[in-house]
């Protein structure tokens, strides 16, 4: 069996013993550098990253093969690649990027085929002066959208 397989076969054996983490990321170079990225249902804790990087190297000999490897966890400012990402970041701001423009809310829902952004926007009263707010949601269908992140505010 070729190293690659290897290490394929051991992170399936490591992720299926965790159902809540899911790869996003799996390479490995010219010289043997493999790089392991995941998230979580829940996010992953170091402790979770350290077994899965354990389960992995621990059954792998160095005198057969040279290697590196790395496991993390995915950037938040990366751009989700999942529908599984969409579900985790329920109820956080996102910037959503599609064809005709951009859109800002707050992600209430995950179907099946599209997501559901809220906001909530000032507007004139029907009778009389003044404004009311308004929460207004927007329907985005995944296949519309090009990238999608949660917006980090400080």
């Amino acid at each position: 069996m070729d190293f690659k397989k290897r290490v394929e076969d051991l992170l399936d054996k490591a992720l299926k013993e965790r159902p809540d983490i899911f790869l996003l990321e799996f390479s490995i170079s010219d010289t043997n550098d493999v790089k392991i990225v995941v998230d979580g249902d829940n996010g992953v804790s170091i402790n979770e990253l350290v077994a899965i990087s354990r389960e992995i190297e621990h059954n792998l000999d160095r005198d057969e093969e040279d290697f590196s490897l790395t496991v993390s966890s995915v950037d938040i400012t990366k751009p989700f690649y999942l529908k599984r990402q969409f579900r985790k970041n329920l109820n956080r701001p996102v910037k959503v990027k599609t064809s005709t423009g951009e859109e800002e809310g707050l992600l209430v829902n995950v179907e099946e085929d599209r997501i559901v952004l809220e906001n909530k926007v000032r507007e004139p009263k029907k009778t009389g002066k003044g404004k009311v707010t308004v929460i207004k949601h927007k329907d985005i269908p995944f296949d519309e959208i090009k990238e999608a992140k949660v917006v980090i505010k400080f």
